[in-house]
């Protein structure tokens, strides 16, 4: 089975076929990095039974809200500085009038946030957007009608995928993007379909699918989520989980090429000062090494290596610790509800108190309630992916240390200036320049950004968190790494193969034997001098598809 979707960046799309391996079949408590990922690179999606089931009982309980008088954000009341102004009055029977009135109000609403900037996000992050919400609506708070969790269904199996900016959003749910999603079902503004864009409405068309009647919350439970910011983290991570790895083994190749001091990573020297992401990196590390000529005796072998060596442990560590809590924490955001207000279905009333008690309803025999939140919040995960980009900062600065280091025989035991040979002149002597300025980005890129908003919304919406610019900066730190780690490689094997060559017997360690042969597949010595962009290029490939 195959399915065609589009890459595409600024005024560019590329069409790209991929052949689908299976389906994902979404809970609304099972999204990960990993199945975000598959979606947004063409899998079909699925939804559980008893997640629709979950949705039909919590569209209930918004009704019999509604019926029963309550005010309800973006339903009988309008948004924003809105709130105040009554827009649907549905006390009483849901007459066709009142019906009437809440599409419409709905449709406007849809409209008149779909204003944002920048060009369109690739077809990637739109997929992944779109899985990064549904899933979220399958939980219940969105209360949306079935039809719509429908809806992103069909666009994303029969690969519709509206045209959404990629700018735009402070980060306080992603208003003024993701409405073009609820814009695109009910057949108004652009999709990209079939490598082409079109009409939202031809698209439909083209698939059979009737334009969404949006009611109820609908609108405002589409277009209020963080969940383009969610996807791109999802796609971050995904990308990240891998990272981590051939980080720790890039390391593992260069300290060998350096043919560093070991004793920095023994258990008993890291239980001296026991932080558990060092004590864990640590004994990564000696696995790594195992089978190494580095833990044999060697005169000449320094007693303290250069702290981007010698402290990598720690780096090393607080990368693994800040990508792990990262996740986890990303992990609520993609399997709960962002929703305001927020439908809880099977819940009754903790006290007595007025307050306690004025959202319950029981719709059809359910419990439920419709409780204003603040729940579109995302600081605790954008605080941790801030952290992650420091992390991430720390680590873009030791390897690019490391690098410059492995070119100087006074740490390096003796070998040649630059790593040459006798047939070269040069060899890596100007090429300190693009490790460290890409080092030097990715420390710009860990600056802070979650605290730079101004009050929108006639004041009320005063709180933000740049959370998808939070996530733009991961990923770039995240590409530009995988090119610093590959300059780093390259440097590393060819230590160890100059190493090799003045000692025949010096072994590097079975567990990173297949990273070296792989590099060595794409990259050879440096034995006289030649252009090295297609060898940095190489090597960045290299790490990418690297299996363990």
């Amino acid at each position: 089975m195959q399915k065609h979707f589009a890459y595409f960046a600024a005024a560019a799309a590329l069409l790209q076929v991929t052949t689908l391996c299976a389906d994902v079949t979404l809970t609304g408590h099972n999204a990960t990095p990993e199945n975000i990922t598959a979606i947004a690179e063409g899998e079909q999606v699925k939804i559980a039974p008893e997640a629709m089931t979950q949705v039909v009982k919590a569209h209930k309980v918004l009704v019999q809200a509604a019926a029963e008088g309550q005010m309800i954000y973006g339903l009988t009341v309008g948004v924003g500085l809105n709130k105040d102004r009554t827009f649907v009055n549905a006390k009483g029977e849901l007459t066709q009038e009142v019906i009437d009135a809440s599409r419409a109000f709905q449709t406007g609403l849809i409209r008149a946030h779909s204003g944002s900037v920048g060009p369109d996000m690739d077809i990637r992050t739109a997929r992944a957007t779109m899985a990064a919400r549904l899933n979220t609506m399958l939980v219940g708070g969105a209360a949306v009608q079935p039809q719509v969790v429908e809806g992103f269904v069909t666009f994303l199996n029969k690969g519709i995928t509206p045209c959404m900016p990629n700018d735009g959003s402070m980060g306080e749910a992603d208003i003024t993007i993701i409405s073009h999603v609820g814009l695109a079902m009910i057949g108004e503004g652009n999709v990209y379909y079939q490598g082409k864009k079109i009409p939202a409405s031809d698209a439909l068309k083209a698939v059979g699918m009737k334009p969404v009647q949006l009611f109820g919350k609908d609108a405002l439970a589409i277009l209020s989520s963080n969940a383009y910011s969610a996807g791109m983290a999802a796609l971050a991570l995904n990308d990240m989980a891998h990272l981590v790895k051939v980080n720790m083994l890039t390391f593992a190749v260069s300290i060998q090429g350096l043919n560093g001091n070991v004793s920095p990573f023994l258990e008993d020297t890291l239980n001296l000062h026991p932080f558990p992401s060092t004590v864990k990196a640590g004994g990564e590390i000696r696995a790594l090494l195992k089978g190494s000529s580095i833990w044999d005796r060697d005169d000449n072998r320094r007693l303290q290596d250069p702290l981007s060596f010698r402290d990598s442990v720690f780096v090393l560590g607080e990368v693994q610790r800040a990508y792990d809590e990262a996740r986890a924490l990303l992990n609520v955001q993609l399997n709960s509800s962002d929703d305001n207000p927020g439908v809880a279905v099977g819940v009754t009333p903790k006290g007595t108190r007025y307050q306690e008690t004025k959202s319950y309803v029981v719709a059809s025999g359910t419990p439920g309630a419709v409780l204003p939140s603040a729940n579109f919040e995302p600081l605790p995960w954008v605080i941790a992916f801030e952290q992650l980009e420091i992390a991430m900062a720390h680590n873009s600065m030791t390897s690019a240390l490391r690098t410059t280091k492995l070119g100087t025989p006074d740490f390096t035991g003796g070998l040649e200036r630059y790593l040459g040979t006798p047939k070269s002149y040069h060899a890596f002597g100007a090429m300190e320049k693009p490790p460290v300025t890409l080092a030097m980005e990715n420390k710009v890129l860990a600056t802070p950004v979650s605290t730079e908003y101004l009050p929108v919304a006639g004041q009320v919406e005063d709180v933000a968190t740049n959370a998808p610019e939070v996530v733009k900066r991961l990923q770039k730190q995240i590409d530009n790494s995988y090119m610093l780690l590959g300059i780093e490689l390259i440097h590393a094997a060819q230590a160890i193969d100059l190493r090799q060559q003045k000692t025949p017997d010096y072994v590097i360690a079975p567990a990173t034997m297949g990273l070296y042969k792989a590099l060595r597949a794409k990259v050879a010595l440096l034995d006289e001098d030649r252009p090295l962009t297609p060898d940095f290029r190489a090597a960045a490939d290299v790490l990418r598809a690297y299996k363990y």
